[in-house]
């Protein structure tokens, strides 16, 4: 039986190459996304480069809490799982709210990877040995880390709460590794450095999305933001790929990937068990898996 994974988001951007990876290593590859038209443009481009079994596209919403439970629901039926990449990511300019009426940020950034990996951990196992990869962001350097509520205290800064969902899902991460040392699931985060992408494009130009102090020296962090998206997609898809498939990790998990597709070193707030509490904690009153 030939080797499957699922990437989400993967109609463009980071996710489309990603994906086309992953085919070009011999994966029968599913991607996720809102648009069915996007969705047929991108199987098309994978497979242009697969070396295996053809792409398929499966519509999903992952804003929405149920979209992910019913995705989960049919990826699991489908057999065991050998890579599951939580490409899925998102900012905004301002405070939106999902479907289920959570905060956006928060919403797609961590508790729709967080759900979709606990529902599919099954088919993970049965597909062992297998690899989770969650693509995290240097954003969550400049993070709240209180994980009280949903929303952090203070105004709402786009960068910053993206930010810190981020972080957020980085903390679930390093904790999912642990839970699962020895079960042949191994869990990765792989850091793409920035691109220039849909979701940089427009997003990042605009001052309100960073706290009153930077707006200050706006002109400098806008440059800072343009250099750290200026990079392509292709290039940025390399950790995730990296950590999806490169022998190297055979016996590995718990690992950062960096921009340079090689291991980096945590940052070291998200190692502290009290935050991965918090975040556990939250995710499951928020997303209960049951």
């Amino acid at each position: 039986m030939g080797k499957r994974a699922v990437v989400t988001a993967g109609t463009g951007g980071i996710g489309l190459e990603t994906a086309k990876g992953l085919a070009a290593r011999g994966y029968a590859v599913t991607v996720v996304g809102r648009n069915a038209e996007r969705g047929v443009r991108a199987v098309e481009r994978i497979d242009a480069v697969a070396t295996g079994p053809g792409a398929r596209f499966v519509a999903a919403d992952l804003a929405s809490l149920g979209a992910v439970r019913a995705l989960a629901v049919q990826l699991s039926g489908e057999g065991p799982l050998n890579v599951l990449v939580n490409n899925v990511g998102a900012m905004f300019a301002d405070r939106q709210q999902t479907v289920d009426g959570i905060e956006a940020s928060f919403a797609v950034n961590h508790l729709s990877p967080y759900l979709l990996t606990e529902l599919l951990l099954e088919a993970l196992k049965s597909g062992g040995p297998s690899r989770i990869v969650n693509v995290t962001s240097g954003s969550v350097r400049v993070a709240k880390r209180s994980f009280d509520a949903v929303e952090p205290p203070g105004g709402y800064y786009g960068f910053h709460w993206y930010g810190r969902a981020k972080l957020a899902n980085l903390a679930y991460t390093l904790d999912l590794a642990e839970r699962l040392r020895g079960t042949g699931v191994s869990v990765f985060a792989a850091d793409p450095g920035g691109a220039a992408t849909e979701m940089t494009d427009g997003t990042m130009r605009s001052p309100k999305i960073v706290s009153p102090g930077l707006r200050l020296v706006w002109p400098l962090v806008r440059l800072t933001f343009e250099r750290a998206t200026s990079g392509s997609a292709s290039v940025a898809a390399r950790p995730s790929v990296f950590a999806a498939t490169d022998a190297s990790l055979d016996t590995r998990t718990g690992l950062v990937i960096g921009p340079k597709a090689r291991p980096v070193a945590r940052f070291r707030p998200v190692t502290d068990s009290r935050m991965a509490k918090a975040v556990l904690g939250l995710s499951r009153q928020l997303a209960p898996l049951t």
